[in-house]
């Protein structure tokens, strides 16, 4: 196992009614930006309910974060922060609202241009402090040090990570989730299942607790999946939301090699064609896990073995597989795991590598070796 440091310490409130402690976990005589999407938790009742926990408190309201929070956008939410001298942030909604909620904390106390944080990486030495009210389960970014945004007159989507914007707290009620469409509730399986895989599946490194934590999380979506379309069944939803926190809230990826390349190819066709998030990680890493089934052998056959109850005694079979049940898991989530499914034309093979170049990612995975040549093949083969 390799060294690390684990420190978590947002503090959850979980459960049936948790959005009524928010008045206890909010500083007090703070002043709140509220930050929410579309306006869905206006309907929900969410809204009402949160509002009803903020009456002691100065508050100045921003919506229309989009699901692919746009960089423009947030930084309207910047301006606010500054006018009206905002010393708390409040995220109301799914893992997008709270990455854009992140940058808006990060950017607010910026000493320079905000976009250098994700084009250039330059460091985040203070934010804004920030909370969130999760709607839906997905990202994981309701405990976690990273954001991605959006910005779509340059065709990129970028992420950064800083500890400065991990939440104070998270609450999360699982009923905040009955309204919410099919569509999202398949991408929030997807991707919590996904983010897994991305800290799981690469090569083994002895991390015996993290290696059981991870494929525990992975069979609990492979059965919890299919029933969360089921209406208003109270512990399929709190099961589907604690383990999407789980998948990425730092502990299974301590001390273990980390990938990230299907998120890093899938951030690419999302700025380009505009797919959800959770969609480009299910056409990325069936083939991605193909492209690399010699780097990750390993790791595949224990995947196989532990979380698919394969036989492995024809390794190469149990290979196959295993990737197989992945691809079926996604489509009766369903995803469509090929390009063309979504009219996506085979320019999309050049394009891709052409956009990871532009952004720097002239190596990444686990082992630091995959190049924008190996995204061209990927993508040819999920065309």
């Amino acid at each position: 196992m390799q060294d690390f440091i684990f420190h978590n310490p947002t503090k959850v409130a979980f459960g049936k009614n948790s959005i009524q402690q928010l008045a206890t976990l909010l500083p007090k005589d703070s002043k709140v930006l509220l930050l929410y999407g579309g306006g869905s938790i206006k309907k929900n009742g969410v809204y009402d309910t949160v509002m009803q926990q903020l009456t002691t408190h100065e508050v100045v309201e921003f919506g229309g974060i989009e699901a692919n929070p746009e960089y423009t956008t947030l930084m309207k939410a910047v301006e606010l922060v500054k006018q009206h001298h905002i010393d708390f942030l409040l995220a109301v909604g799914g893992g997008s609202v709270v990455d854009g909620t992140k940058f808006v904390a990060a950017a607010a106390e910026f000493d320079g241009e905000p976009w250098d944080i994700l084009a250039k990486g330059v460091e985040v030495k203070s934010a804004v402090p920030l909370g969130c009210v999760l709607t839906l389960p997905a990202t994981g970014s309701e405990t976690n040090i990273a954001s991605v945004v959006n910005r779509s007159e340059l065709g990129k989507k970028l992420s950064f990570l800083s500890e400065h914007v991990r939440p104070q707290f998270a609450v999360l009620d699982p009923q905040t989730t009955y309204s919410l469409p099919d569509r999202q509730l398949a991408n929030g399986v997807v991707d919590a299942f996904v983010h897994v895989m991305e800290q799981y599946l690469t090569y083994p490194v002895n991390a015996t607790v993290q290696d059981r934590f991870a494929e525990g999380i992975l069979q609990n979506l492979i059965e919890l999946g299919p029933r969360v379309f089921e209406k208003d069944n109270y512990e399929v939803r709190a099961n589907l939301m604690w383990n999407a926190t789980q998948a990425l809230n730092g502990l299974i990826g301590a001390g273990v090699p980390q990938d990230w390349a299907t998120h890093q190819i899938g951030h690419e066709l999302t700025a380009l064609y505009g797919l959800d998030h959770a969609v480009t990680l299910a056409i990325v890493l069936p083939q991605m896990m193909r492209h690399q089934r010699s780097d990750k052998r390993e790791k595949l056959l224990q995947y196989a073995s532990r979380v698919w109850h394969l036989d492995t005694s024809d390794e190469e079979a149990a290979i196959d597989q295993a990737i197989v049940k992945t691809e079926q898991f996604f489509q009766q989530m369903g995803m469509k795991i090929y390009l063309h499914e979504h009219n996506v034309e085979e320019t999309v093979v050049r394009l891709v590598p052409r956009k990871l170049m532009e952004n720097g990612m002239m190596s990444f995975g686990e082992r630091g070796n995959l190049t924008p040549k190996d995204a061209e093949l990927i993508i040819k083969a999920a065309l």
